[in-house]
């Protein structure tokens, strides 16, 4: 199972030479995946959780990939109905063929109202954009010659039940976020019944889960998955592979905006999941 870390790509104290630490602390430990998340008008709704500067996921992702060289490169997730299907087909392709075919797109709806009031976007209309902007994605991938696409994987975010049936028709994993480990169990039954029942196969499993370490275990049954004593993070760690998951990605954000000036500590959780992964690889 590879393993990823989303990196806070927001809030004041981000800069290009923050982005470019984690970045390389995120190769260097030998992650499989870098991810960054994605909003484009930072409206109030937006502010009080991530609030400026925002960085955009194409445009730092791009030059992120220019200080990298292993690690895959993507998006959880991409608001799909804030761009036009065409433009995020070829800034995907582009970004795909720029950085040695190492993007992997996470997509979803988004929830941030205030945000689709700001950009012309109908909210109401939000899910059935994305269904159509998925399809008109692929479909200009598959028919245009001059797109250099080969195999863009798109992880479809949602933790609905509709969030699910769109991974099974239109992607090629389920990336539901910050869950609880009885959830994520439950879940990853429903998502094969839904996908028999839709008679396609069943996408595979790539959860994103929360990364904060206590000193004390957190015995609470809303527990989320990622969050507890080092043993209790790589538990949930390897539930989630136990659940057949290909990949499993880290959020170290927790809502302390002072951490995000200060990652030394989640570097050292990094550091410990990591010296852990690479253990049981050696087995």
């Amino acid at each position: 199972m590879q393993i990823g870390v989303n990196v806070p790509n927001f809030a004041p104290g981000t800069n290009p030479d923050l982005l470019r630490q984690w970045a390389q602390t995120v190769e260097g430990l030998g992650f499989d995946l870098l991810m960054v998340s994605d909003h484009i008008a930072v409206t109030p709704d937006v502010a009080e959780q991530y609030p400026a500067p925002f960085y955009e996921p194409f445009t730092t992702l791009s030059w992120l990939a220019g200080v990298t060289h292993r690690v895959r490169l993507g998006t959880t997730v991409l608001i799909v109905p804030y761009r036009h299907p065409l433009l995020t087909a070829r800034m995907a392709a582009n970004l795909h063929r720029l950085s040695g075919g190492r993007l992997v797109l996470g997509v979803g709806v988004g929830w941030a109202r205030q945000e689709f009031e700001a950009l012309g976007v109908p909210f109401r209309r939000r899910g059935a954009l994305t269904d159509e902007y998925l399809r008109a994605m692929r479909d200009a991938w598959q028919n245009t010659d001059d797109y250099d696409t080969a195999a863009i994987p798109i992880w479809v975010g949602g933790n609905s039940d509709a969030g699910m049936r769109r991974a099974i028709l239109l992607g090629d994993a389920w990336h539901p976020l910050q869950v609880t480990p009885g959830w994520l169990a439950d879940a990853a039954g429903r998502l094969k019944a839904t996908a028999d029942e839709l008679d396609r196969p069943a996408p595979a499993l790539m959860p994103r889960i929360n990364l904060r370490q206590t000193r004390e275990a957190v015995n609470a049954p809303d527990r989320l998955a990622g969050v507890g004593t080092i043993d209790q993070i790589i538990a949930d760690i390897d539930q989630i592979r136990l659940l057949g998951a290909e990949a499993v990605v880290l959020d170290p954000f927790n809502g302390d905006l002072a951490e995000i000036r200060q990652p030394e500590r989640a570097w050292q959780t990094l550091a410990a999941v990591a010296a852990y992964h690479k253990s049981q690889e050696d087995r």
